[in-house]
């Protein structure tokens, strides 16, 4: 069947984004800063996913438009006769799963909360009741199983619908509402009584903080955070790759695909942190400051319901823009190795998600397991296959096969990444690419998995 292609560039550029875009950005990037110390990891974060990010998105999307494939067979049409590279297409299938195993949920909880927040749920609600609010979603089978279900529907429902009318036009309108969106709450949060202190321990690196947490824990935790954001390793960029033409050069694309995921991520800092310090609200508090921290903070703001409801509006665009993204990824897989039609696909992985998202949909309240320290959920384990292996582990094979001899090779890679007009890869850059990333990357994977909490 003949590839389908984008309507427009920018249709490209926003997709990708939207796709690297998740709630990595707007959940994960605030806490972790918070933990290492403010403007100083900012600093880190921004220099890592220039010499980290930007050449492994590169060779993705290179991988993607040369082989005009998904993951699924990208490295069976660009291997040499008798490889076996083809073999980590399976594995990034596989990963695009497991995404969507828990990422489905999460989404569903965005979903919850900003129809909650709209409903006035929230209204005079004291600190403790706003986060047992967050554990009840979580044990009632009924309703974890049925905001899961919206999200899987709306996910395939556009993705039938074809590239440029469906996953192109929707997620076009989703991401530019995302950016009106934030610049509204940006604008808010600036003019709060405690933004200046916010924005100073956000935004201003202290060299103290670094002292007090460890040079090595910050920077380990920047080069993390700019390797995750991207959702780089399994495939999850090769597909918009694959869409796109050769009339552009590939390394100017990622270029404008990272400052826009860099912008949504300092913007949603300048949303929490100037509302964390005017409400005297902890800002290392975890994965909770979404949930608990900023539902309380909105709960004790001058027209907080509808500045709730619009904040969690803009996570539900956030994560449905990776959900799409993933979405399309695992449809083009499928139809690749079977031949079905959209409509028909649309409905065998949408059903096929579902069953396997049962297990985090259920993980909180039926089907305990606790994989790792008490507590863990089935959550914990389909994220620690993902971001800490399936991920970090596929982008070591993307460089060495980019790269090397063994693979496809670094003439043929650069051959790709440079046609058409924009920045290009250049040739001073080959040890960045061929030696710095598989080794940073390599060095991330080891310390995440010796420092792991598996106890």
């Amino acid at each position: 069947m003949e590839r389908e292609k984008f309507k427009s560039r920018l249709g490209f550029i926003l997709i990708s984004a939207g796709c690297a875009i998740g709630i990595g950005n707007v959940w994960r990037f605030p806490y972790v800063v918070g933990n290492n110390g403010g403007g100083c990891f900012v600093l880190f974060y921004v220099l890592f996913l220039v010499i980290l990010g930007l050449p492994i998105l590169t060779m993705e999307f290179s991988v993607g438009r040369a082989s005009q494939q998904s993951i699924a067979r990208a490295f069976t049409t660009l291997e040499k006769k008798g490889q076996f590279w083809h073999l980590h297409g399976y594995i990034g299938m596989a990963g695009n799963y497991i995404l969507m195993m828990f990422y489905t949920t999460v989404a569903g909880w965005m979903l919850k909360y900003f129809f909650d927040t709209a409903k006035g749920d929230f209204i005079g609600a004291t600190t403790s009741q706003v986060k047992d609010h967050f554990t009840y979603m979580n044990s009632v089978p009924s309703e974890m199983i049925f905001w899961t279900v919206v999200v899987i529907i709306i996910g395939f429902l556009v993705c039938s619908l074809g590239l440029q009318n469906g996953v192109e036009k929707i997620s076009k309108g989703m991401m530019i509402a995302l950016l009106v969106i934030m610049a509204v709450l940006a604008m808010n949060s600036i003019f709060l009584k405690g933004a200046s202190k916010g924005l100073y321990f956000y935004l201003v690196p202290d060299f103290q903080q670094i002292k007090n947490i460890g040079l090595i824990n910050v920077l380990v935790a920047a080069m993390n955070q700019a390797f995750f954001t991207l959702s780089v390793g399994m495939g999850g960029m090769a597909i918009f790759g694959s869409y796109v033409g050769k009339d552009r050069s590939l390394m100017g694309e990622s270029i404008h695909i990272i400052i826009l995921d860099t912008l949504v991520a300092v913007i949603a800092g300048i949303i929490i942190f100037p509302a964390c310090f005017t409400y005297d609200v902890e800002v290392t508090a975890g994965p909770s400051l979404l949930f608990d921290t900023m539902a309380t903070v909105f709960n004790n703001m001058a027209g907080g319901r509808w500045w709730g409801t619009l904040f969690f509006l803009f996570m539900v665009f956030a994560a449905m823009s990776t959900v799409l993204g993933v979405c399309e990824n695992i449809l083009a897989m499928v139809r690749e190795l079977t031949g079905w039609s959209r409509p028909v696909g649309c409905i065998v992985c949408g059903v096929g998600t579902f069953l396997l998202a049962l297990t985090t949909a259920l993980g909180f309240s039926v089907i305990h397991f606790q994989p790792f320290a008490a507590g863990t959920t089935w959550l914990d384990f389909w994220d620690f296959l993902v971001s800490n292996n399936i991920m970090p582990i596929g982008s070591i094979l993307l460089a060495v096969f980019c790269c090397y001899k063994v693979g496809w090779g670094w003439d043929k890679f650069l051959e790709e990444a440079n046609e058409g007009k924009g920045l290009k890869v250049q040739h001073w850059m080959k040890p960045v690419f061929k030696y710095f990333v598989p080794a940073a990357v390599l060095f991330i994977y080891v310390y995440g998995i010796v420092n792991f909490a598996w106890k």
